[in-house]
């Protein structure tokens, strides 16, 4: 019988048990992630923790509105006051990327990826990228956006010594194809791209630059990394939770003032790719901003500072730390080789450092050609950096590392010393936490 027909209260009955445990068995599981979070190193360098005001924000009743169009333009009734949160946060993101066109309501880097490549080419145009063998994320290459858009797609030339594209090759390749769109950002990100050299030779066939700082944003806004506004390119897409430490979701942002390309680029957004473009996470964005604008530069320094004493730390433990020559890194992330090219050495170091608390992934490295048995760890510093680790920690961490990898330690013993370094890191840093509320809450 149902359980409705038995209950005299409109909308309220006993739930069936059967129907109930699933909804426990999610809550559960989603404390238990919590969990591992909270006693473990979070390191996976596309992932961060948000401040407690986003938190809140996040869980509000904006979850289930709706606002579509832009300040003052919107086709529901009720927006008043999204209005004023999204007015504040357009003025925000222009200020803290130093932009002078901001559009936050990308749900995703990805879908700022789409709605870039929508406003700036046809399917069936030319596009340069680099390849996902050399670090370029997925929606660069067919599989992804630019299949989506129906691209033709070149991949720069690639210098693995110095983890970047090779300029001289890159710039030939732009001005033989004179693509409509150059396409400059990777998803294993060490260093600065040479953007400007490569905008020069965009901009003289008539190419658009685009560049994807999903994975750097943060550092770029912090002013630690590169400028790629000033530096050549004409839009700039990015994620809103990998070093920009605010709720999932994307920007997309330009250099432009012609008014024209604003409206394509608004108009790429909604209606391009969105409809519901998750208010709540727009609006943690906009507190992500504020508390960026008062923090971020301490803390993009931080993770940076962070990253190079990891990495130095890693290679005098033994490891193989890519970028030597460099000094290892620029940015939030650091590449270790653990085994041969497609050895799959990377997946099974992984697996045994999640057996020891500590969080990370896999990643192709220069010469892989299978995702699944890579030979190398992508590993980020900004979630650590976030909860208040330095240095000293960095060292520590790598020790952590080395007792796993190194010397073959039973990884549930190295589990203990992990879950002790992290009960003293608890506290989310760089944001507006007078309370010093936990950064794992659930």
């Amino acid at each position: 019988m149902n359980h409705y027909l038995m209950s005299n209260t409109r909308g309220s009955w006993t739930p069936a048990e059967s129907t109930l445990s699933k909804a426990n068995t999610v809550m559960q599981a989603a404390a238990d992630s919590g969990e591992l979070y909270r006693h473990g190193l979070g390191m996976i360098a596309s992932e961060n923790i948000v401040s407690p005001m986003v938190q809140k924000i996040v869980a509000s009743d904006l979850h289930g509105r709706y606002a579509e169009g832009l300040p003052g333009k919107r086709y529901y009734q009720g927006c008043d006051d999204f209005d004023t949160i999204e007015s504040i946060g357009i003025d925000l993101a222009q200020s803290v990327f130093n932009a002078p066109f901001a559009n936050i309501q990308s749900t995703s880097g990805t879908v700022s990826n789409i709605a870039a490549l929508k406003a700036l080419a046809k399917p069936g145009d030319e596009i340069t990228a680099v390849s996902t063998a050399d670090g370029g994320h997925i929606s660069h290459a067919r599989m992804g956006a630019v299949g989506l858009r129906d691209l033709n797609l070149s991949t720069y030339p690639w210098n693995e010594d110095r983890m970047e594209p090779d300029i001289d090759g890159a710039c030939a390749l732009i001005r033989d194809l004179e693509p409509k769109v150059a396409l400059i950002g990777q998803s294993v990100f060490l260093f600065p791209t040479p953007l400007k050299e490569i905008a020069d030779a965009a901009h003289e066939v008539g190419a658009k630059v685009m560049y994807d700082g999903a994975h750097v944003l943060g550092l770029i806004a912090g002013g630690v990394f590169q400028d790629p506004l000033r530096e050549g390119a004409d839009v700039m897409t990015g994620s809103s939770h990998k070093t920009f430490p605010g709720p999932q979701g994307g920007f997309l942002l330009s250099s432009s003032e012609d008014l024209v390309f604003q409206k394509r680029l608004n108009n790429a957004i909604f209606p391009g790719v969105c409809s519901s473009y998750h208010l709540h996470h727009v609006a943690g964005k906009v507190i992500a901003l504020a508390e960026f604008e008062e923090y971020g530069a301490a803390y993009a320094k931080d993770i940076v500072t962070n990253a190079k004493h990891f990495a130095s730390a890693l290679a005098a433990e033994g490891f193989d730390v890519l970028a030597e020559s460099r000094g290892y890194t620029a940015s939030h992330q650091v590449l270790t080789r653990h085994g041969s090219t497609d050895s799959g050495a990377g997946a099974k170091a992984a697996k045994l450092l999640e057996d020891a608390g500590i969080i990370t992934n896999m990643n192709m490295l220069p010469g892989d050609t299978k995702a699944l048995t890579p030979s190398g760890l992508r590993l980020g510093v900004q979630e650590l950096t976030r909860v208040g680790m330095g240095p000293r920690e960095m060292e520590e961490v790598a020790r952590l590392y080395a007792r796993v990898l190194i010397k073959n330690e039973d990884p549930q013993s190295v589990k203990d010393d992990v879950k002790a370094l992290k009960a003293d890191h608890q506290i989310i840093r760089y944001c507006f936490n007078e309370e010093e509320d936990t950064g794992y809450p659930f």
